[in-house]
């Protein structure tokens, strides 16, 4: 299997605080756990910065400008009480829309079978005029409309299994049939989206985990709801929200998994790839804040997608 792991020093650049929770450690926790033997054939990558027409797939040219407009020259500037800018973040997350959409490129064209991107600021809070939740641009909503669009795909999916709903990425999908947006996600929690009646044009599915669920009722739920939804809509290719904040060890939430959940998720979602569009799987980092607990599960996650 030949898997691409997309990582740079410019994620690092967005600097958010010690106190922030979705802070630079986590990329090299990370970093440090795939240098482990197992992960020797892993394809490392060093993404390009993405452009503007690739933002501007999903983001109005005026939100680019007011994020460009918000950068400081020094120290940090708060978007709301938890969305964080520094001197470095433009680059850092134009590089992350730049890493989404490398990994379509290769993906696409037969280079690698699956991608992860280990990337940051994460996205999918991201509206398409509005960041928030720690996120600036919706990466993986990036990565759904440029595959769309340059390569033409029929049915993109989406899932997101980080603790928190991805409302920015419903809101970009929310009257696209073509593209199916399926999440798992604690409620009630932030950001207050992501109930079931939420359902676009049928595209959408918002599948509530409750506080204290355990990997039984998250495996019930995806073999139930997600899984059959993700067959029956037959993918051509399938992008992945992969935040680990749903570990039981995560000081942000209240979901009880296991890295074990985090590898059976994976083998089902590589099992739908191969049924329907010939494996190809890019998963982006979300969630995760526990730093022990999110670099085992990436570990376990990359390894699945290893096939190893």
């Amino acid at each position: 299997m030949k898997t691409l792991y997309y990582s740079h020093p410019d994620f690092l650049l967005h600097e958010t605080g010690a106190d922030h929770p979705e802070c630079a450690a986590r990329l090299r926790s990370i970093a440090i756990a795939l240098e482990a033997p197992q992960f020797a054939n892993l394809i490392r990558v060093s993404p390009p910065l993405g452009t503007e027409q690739q933002i501007r797939l999903i983001h109005p040219l005026s939100h680019i400008e007011a994020i460009r407009a918000a950068i400081p020259k020094q120290g940090k500037h708060y978007l709301d009480h938890d969305t964080v800018l520094s001197p470095g973040s433009e680059k850092a997350a134009f590089r992350a829309v730049g890493a989404v959409c490398d990994a379509v490129d290769k993906v696409l064209t037969g280079q690698a079978d699956n991608a992860f991107c280990a990337i940051r600021p994460p996205g999918h809070h991201a509206e398409p005029d509005v960041a928030m939740g720690f996120c600036l641009f919706n990466n993986v909503a990036i990565a759904a409309e440029y595959a769309r669009c340059h390569y033409h795909l029929e049915r993109i999916a989406i899932v997101d299994f980080d603790v928190h709903h991805g409302n920015g990425t419903q809101a970009a999908f929310y009257k696209q049939p073509n593209v199916l947006y399926a999440s798992s996600h604690q409620m009630p929690y932030y950001p207050g989206t992501g109930y079931p009646t939420e359902t676009g044009m049928g595209n959408i599915i918002n599948v509530p985990l409750a506080t204290g669920d355990t990997g039984v009722e998250f495996r019930q739920k995806y073999n139930a709801i997600i899984l059959p939804a993700l067959r029956k809509f037959k993918p051509d290719l399938l992008l992945v929200s992969a935040g680990f904040d749903a570990h039981r060890d995560d000081p942000l939430a209240s979901i009880m998994l296991v890295e074990e959940d985090f590898r059976w998720l994976t083998q089902e979602l590589m099992s739908c790839a191969d049924s329907y569009c010939a494996g190809r799987i890019i998963s982006a980092l979300e969630g995760g804040y526990n730093l022990n607990a999110l670099a085992a599960s990436v570990a376990v996650h990359v390894k699945t997608l290893l096939g190893v």
